[in-house]
């Protein structure tokens, strides 16, 4: 079993010659450059493309998940060696309901899995004694078996742990790729119609993630929400960001010049003059999304938001709703991550 540190350690399986007996061993291949529900920050986007990245020899389905490992850093600042599988199962567990639909937990493994590579080429906690952490604003969250059956309750977590270790199973070793290098399989919880561009939220664009249709809607847990402030809140919000906005005119005059994607989300709007992306006005009035509307009466400001997150790469209920129309987990993710391609290992 080798150890993924920053994905630098493959080690090819040994052979058995069937006449001989001989047993060969492979040489490591070449080493690689190491290393959202939606607390997770926005990540940042390479300054050029991923470096390529060698495939490994095809191995017997069931074979790859189980033949890696890597450290992940606990949210108690302990480290813990995992298998892939291991660690994968923990992820879905976290990032996703379990009660969702099989074809939708395989896609979410596989973004998972996907993610988790792309996430090692940083070496970002290296400094730590880890390749990944548990913190779903930096990795991706992880719970192990025994919170996840707490969370799932004493009746249903048997089935649920069953759900998810075969949605890993069955998608194992598999890894959405484009040019050869595992993508940025970034995911959220819920789109209002359609997910966004990449270069709409985070100013640089990737061929793999732009905006496509997504067919979730009321059947989603608070899809529609409501934010209230009042004037005081809002200019608190504003000072404590440090924003230098005029606002001693009458809030009515507060917001102007909304804009928005092509998606629907709001493109930027000028708050007291000044101008802020959409992602932005989420995060300093926390909205559950950035496709929102906002109208003030009485110093008093509401703001109406539909879906959940950063609205990038997979929509899980989006995911869920294609799979209860009978799609399989190879289309919803080709559907999500257009022009990326499934490879077996890396």
């Amino acid at each position: 079993m080798r150890n993924l540190d920053a994905w630098r350690a493959l080690r090819a399986p040994f052979l058995t010659g069937l006449a001989l007996g001989i047993v060969l061993l492979l040489l490591p291949l070449a080493a690689l450059g190491g290393g959202e529900e939606e607390a997770r920050s926005v990540p940042t986007l390479p300054a050029s493309p991923t470096p390529a990245v060698q495939p490994t020899p095809t191995l017997t389905p069931g074979e790859w998940d189980g033949a890696q490992t890597l450290r992940l850093l606990g949210q108690d600042g302990q480290v813990a060696e995992l298998t892939m599988a291991d660690y994968l199962w923990g992820v879905v567990a976290a990032e996703m309901p379990a009660a969702f639909e099989p074809e939708a937990l395989r896609a979410q493994a596989v973004c998972a899995r996907t993610y988790s590579l792309w996430k090692l080429q940083a070496k970002s906690h290296q400094a730590d004694g880890a390749d990944i952490c548990a913190d779903s604003s930096c990795c991706q969250a992880y719970l192990s078996p025994q919170d996840a059956a707490q969370r799932w309750g004493e009746s249903a977590a048997p089935g649920y742990q069953a759900k998810i270790a075969a949605a890993v199973a069955d998608t194992d070793g598999q890894v959405l790729t484009y040019e050869g290098a595992p993508i940025q399989a970034v995911f959220f919880s819920s789109a209002a119609g359609a997910t966004e561009d990449a270069q709409a939220v985070w100013g640089r664009a990737l061929p793999y993630l732009v905006s496509v249709d997504s067919p979730e809607g009321e059947e989603v847990p608070n899809y529609r929400s409501t934010v209230t402030l009042t004037a005081e809140q809002v200019k608190k919000a504003a000072g404590e960001a440090g924003l230098d906005a005029d606002l001693s005119g009458e809030p009515s005059a507060w917001f102007q010049n909304l804009t928005r994607t092509a998606s629907g989300r709001v493109a930027s709007v000028e708050l007291g003059g000044i101008s802020l992306s959409g992602g932005a006005a989420r995060s300093l009035f926390a909205l559950r999304s950035a496709c929102f509307d906002v109208s003030e009466q009485d110093g008093v400001f509401t703001f109406s938001v539909t879906g959940y997150g950063h609205g990038v790469g997979m929509s899980q209920y989006g995911a869920n709703a294609m799979a209860k129309a009978g799609s399989g987990w190879q289309d919803i993710l080709a559907h999500y991550y257009t022009g990326a391609q499934l490879q077996t290992g890396l």
